[in-house]
């Protein structure tokens, strides 16, 4: 009897194991790894290169038309992948909208953005492909160039060239991604992508010969976690320094000469004419149109919307805000008291706030308009159009911008500290919500309180736009 309650026993756990092992991945970029790795362990040699495995991830996923061969080698030639992996492939990896809410071909990161995989994977092969230094060619047609080419053209900037983000239906499985407003030519994950496309093939193209998985090369990028100096000790390579990585990579002259090439390439395939009008006068054009893709990709922060860290929905209705705004008022969280260094403790400590903020003081919404974590991300309060709760008396003429922690007697991290100084003041100033004169205050300054904390006072007294109380 015993033996037949163990061989029962297994019997269930074989089972149990089974069903496991054939859950249907999600669109969390750890299980895109996870099948990177499969692809990987199913060769041997020279099928376990990143640039083999990159190809054969392109064959899986149909990514071969006439553009891409003009830089790429024909996927054709590659083996197959197995079903199970092949059906993931396919549906993961291909970009596009669904309908005129639902992106694909995009993943959730470690650290809370979301990139797209089409671009990541391009870039790398593109780049790995060659070797010259300096001349990575295709490497900014197949990630960039043609996708801002088709935001550039007329017309296309009636509902916005640029963005938007979007939203989950799950943090820890997601498997649906719905944009947050109307979908444009070239969305926030398809920037993403393609920043890390160019990062990430740069890196492996650059490393001495020898094994490189391309599975731990994603691991590295993505998954790597913080210490207690958040990004200030953080390596070089990492997922949340892409738009600091990419800034230092190509300049907008270039890349908007990247961007011609790629349209007059696309023209020649389909057996066009080559655009009338001359050269000249066409970068002309596609300058003017990248300052948008410079200063929301390029200047601005990393911004984590409301819809990943969890928040409530605003309670009651909120009051617009008539831009731009004159003054950006520092503050510190208090309680919270200790920097946050993942999406995931940072977004727990923004709800903790939402809810002190809600429920005990009678709040509309969390109080800032945003918040500086530790772990290299702006965090969305009330954001830049709605009336914050954060400095009385001022809400209606300024910003407040929170630091997580308690700084009577330390700083925030450099890092973060450089997000709100210098990148989100320069965001807010380049898309017309703070005027370019405006005057930066610690929260003391207007209301009897310690806030931001000694330490972080003293610190904003040398920052630019600091300005004393009028008497």
């Amino acid at each position: 009897m015993e033996t037949v309650w163990w061989k029962l026993t297994l019997a269930l756990l074989m089972l149990a194991v089974s069903t496991l092992a054939k859950a249907p991945r999600s669109c969390h970029m750890e299980d895109f790894i996870q099948a990177v790795k499969q692809v990987e362990d199913e060769e041997s040699g020279s099928g376990s290169e990143p640039a083999a495995v990159l190809r054969r991830l392109r064959r899986a996923a149909g990514l071969n038309d006439a553009f891409i061969q003009h830089f790429l080698p024909d996927a054709a030639l590659s083996p197959d992948l197995d079903a199970d992996l092949l059906g993931y492939v396919r549906t993961a990896v291909p970009h596009g909208l669904l309908g005129e809410t639902q992106e694909q071909g995009v993943v959730l990161t470690p650290d809370g953005t979301t990139v797209a995989l089409q671009p990541l994977l391009l870039g790398m092969e593109a780049r790995l492909l060659s070797r010259t230094p300096g001349r990575p060619r295709g490497l900014y047609q197949l990630t960039l160039a043609r996708d801002l080419g088709a935001a550039l053209r007329p017309g296309s900037a009636d509902a916005g060239r640029f963005g938007p983000d979007g939203c989950w239906d799950s943090l820890t499985s997601p498997r649906v991604f719905t944009l947050s407003g109307p979908a444009s030519p070239f969305t926030t994950a398809q920037a993403n992508g393609a920043m890390d496309g160019v990062v990430l093939g740069a890196e492996a193209s650059g490393r001495p010969a020898g094994p490189l998985r391309l599975s731990s090369l994603l691991t590295q990028y993505y998954c790597r976690g913080l210490d207690a100096r958040g990004l200030d000790g953080a390596p070089r390579l990492i997922s949340r320094r892409r738009r600091e990585i990419f800034r230092g990579m190509i300049l907008p002259p270039a890349l908007a000469r990247q961007v011609w090439r790629a349209t007059d390439l696309q023209e020649r395939l389909a057996g066009r004419p080559r655009t009338q009008g001359g050269k000249k006068k066409q970068l002309m054009v596609v300058k003017e149109g990248l300052r948008e893709f410079v200063h929301m990709f390029m200047d601005c922060p990393p911004i984590i919307p409301r819809c990943v860290w969890g928040a409530e929905p605003y309670r009651g209705t909120p009051t617009k805000l008539s831009l731009p705004l004159s003054f950006l008022f520092i503050h510190h969280t208090s309680t919270p008291s200790q920097p946050c260094l993942t999406l995931q403790q940072c977004s727990a400590d923004m709800r903790s706030m939402q809810r002190f903020h809600q429920d005990d003081r009678g709040w509309d919404d969390i109080g800032y308009s945003f918040v500086a974590g530790s772990d290299g991300h702006i965090y969305e309060g009330r954001g830049w159009h709605w009336q914050g709760a954060h400095t009385l008396g001022h809400n209606a003429v300024g910003f407040g911008v929170s630091f997580i922690g308690d700084y009577n007697a330390s700083l925030p991290t450099q890092h973060a500290m450089e997000l709100v100084r210098e990148r989100l003041a320069s965001c807010a100033v380049g898309g017309g919500r703070l005027v370019s004169n405006f005057t930066l205050q610690g929260h003391r300054q207007v209301v009897n309180t310690a806030c931001p904390g000694d330490a972080l006072y003293r610190e904003i007294q040398g920052w630019e736009h600091f300005g004393e109380v009028q008497k």
